[in-house]
């Protein structure tokens, strides 16, 4: 959803830790408007990574560019509880598309494992692996383990699929 920083330090962050680099986190990002594509190669494996605007006026977009892909990373802004109310809505609005069935789905956010799973219902999503990691883009805490996530899932995708 409207996640501010989030999104946008977090696809900057898997930039950073795929090429060895040392980077900051920035505060002063803007909201995604639409969206934006990022590819990263980097050896024998390209990840394409986009960031989709979670204003109520793209919502309606996200299906499309969720079909196909080989694993979804929804973001959770966990700074003010109404969103993630609605947060938790529109993920199971999305991953009951029938186009979506059995996308594993990684979701990193400010909140503990045992929150995430319960604020956003998680428990009651049985057709796919679901995945939640508490990061911080500031303190890079997860990054690293969210990304080999993404890398496995895209391995596993690309030869069962």
């Amino acid at each position: 959803l409207d996640l501010q920083a989030t999104k946008g330090s977090f696809i900057k962050m898997y930039v950073l830790y795929i090429f060895g680099l040392s980077g900051q986190f920035s505060e002063d990002m803007i909201p995604t408007v639409g969206f934006n594509m990022r590819k990263i190669t980097k050896g024998n494996v390209t990840i394409k990574l986009w960031d989709i605007g979670g204003q109520p006026r793209f919502r309606s977009m996200w299906e499309r560019y969720c079909r196909g892909v080989s694993a979804i990373v929804y973001m959770v802004d966990a700074a003010d509880p109404e969103k993630i109310e609605a947060s938790k809505n529109e993920l199971h609005n999305l991953l009951d598309k029938p186009q979506l069935q059995g996308i594993p789905v990684n979701i990193p956010g400010a909140l503990d494992e045992k929150e995430l799973i319960e604020k956003m219902n998680l428990s009651a999503i049985q057709d796919r692996e679901i995945c939640c990691y508490s990061i911080s883009c500031k303190e890079k805490d997860n990054i690293d383990i969210t990304l080999q996530w993404l890398i496995q899932h895209s391995r596993t995708r690309r030869t069962t699929t």
